[in-house]
């Protein structure tokens, strides 16, 4: 039976998007104005205050377009927004609690005003308590700017969105899509997943993308498939006893004494305060002693006076050089005077 509902719809042609996000104008809204004021309301750190000062007229200017209120506490450190009588969007107020969240987390206020557009959306992802290690999550946290902000600089050209890594957290502006892609890319990232593994996969994408006859196939044999190679973190023993040479006994080991046990045994247990406290000064002095001792000895012994018989070794050295010295010379002497008698001959 052929169904009531699956009529020919005159309206609904190709050339339609229907994923276009129509502006909302103040004609659209039937109901007037609303019945309740809304607010929302956040802290900002004190670093940001002399900036959201000098730059505070152009956001209320920008809100007020859209018919929002806005408040600046520097004595509180908040920001405040408040839907008004001239309000007629009911998603404005929305846009404008992800305008102050963006401004408090030091997104630059040109860039943050983009959040008021229809097609743009907002994602704050928090990091810190993905990593416990402090060297090792601002280890990971440098991975998604890479050097000199390039790794940052790609992700925001393939996922075309508006990334600011700052503190404890990451802030993203821009599409659904992209803002979902990138949420992964950073969880994965403090997960210790280099980036340039996603990165390479998105470009493989935009590139498929442009293809027409690529766009309804599975692109799974495209992809780069990275296998993940971990060592196994079972812990080796340094010496491995062997077992086979010890008898059996049914019976256990007997039990180590405590330390209560062996200061009953020496007699310390029964001290009293004062006693244990000289007991400990008098080994302590006895250390000192030993020590001081020790270093003394190591003193003195560069003033420890040579023994005889060295001296005697060593006088009998230098005698026996001496002669070789002598006798040396000597026999030079006898070869010159052949040579001049050999002379006087001839």
């Amino acid at each position: 039976m052929p169904s009531a509902y699956n009529k020919d719809k005159p309206w609904d042609t190709e050339d339609i998007d229907k994923w276009k996000i129509d502006e909302f104008k103040p004609e659209d809204n039937k109901g007037g104005t609303f019945v309740e004021e809304s607010s929302f309301a956040t802290l900002f750190p004190k670093y940001r205050e002399q900036y959201l000062r000098t730059s505070w007229p152009l956001i209320t200017k920008r809100l007020q377009t859209i018919g929002i209120s806005c408040q600046l506490d520097l004595v509180e450190g908040s920001m405040t927004v408040k839907t008004t009588r001239k309000t007629y969007d009911p998603a404005a107020i929305l846009k404008a609690r992800d305008l102050i969240k963006l401004l408090s987390r030091s997104v630059p206020t040109p860039q943050a005003l983009r959040i008021l557009e229809d097609d743009m959306a907002m994602d704050i992802i928090k990091i810190r308590n993905l990593v416990r290690n402090k060297e090792r999550f601002v280890k990971r946290r440098q991975r998604i700017l890479g050097p000199n902000g390039s790794t940052l600089k790609a992700l925001e050209l393939l996922t075309e969105t508006y990334i600011l890594v700052q503190g404890n957290t990451v802030a993203a502006m821009g599409g659904y899509k992209g803002l979902k892609t990138v949420r992964r890319i950073v969880e994965d990232t403090m997960a210790n997943i280099h980036p340039i593994y996603a990165i390479k996969e998105l470009m493989i994408k935009k590139e498929l993308e442009k293809d027409p006859a690529l766009v309804n196939e599975n692109w799974e044999r495209f992809l780069p498939n990275f296998k993940k190679r971990s060592l196994s973190k079972r812990r080796v023993p340094h010496n491995v006893t062997d077992k086979t040479k010890k008898v059996y006994t049914p019976f256990p080991p007997a039990q180590e004494k405590s330390k209560v046990d062996l200061q009953i045994e020496s007699g310390e247990y029964f001290l009293s305060k004062q006693a244990k406290e000289r007991n400990k000064k008098e080994e302590r002095e006895e250390k000192m002693k030993e020590k001081m001792e020790a270093k003394r000895k190591e003193r003195s012994k560069d003033f420890v006076p040579p023994e005889e018989g060295d001296k005697e070794g060593k006088k009998e050295k230098k005698e026996k050089k001496k002669r070789k010295r002598e006798e040396g010379e000597e026999k030079e002497k006898k070869k010159k005077k052949k040579k001049h008698v050999e002379e006087d001959e001839e």
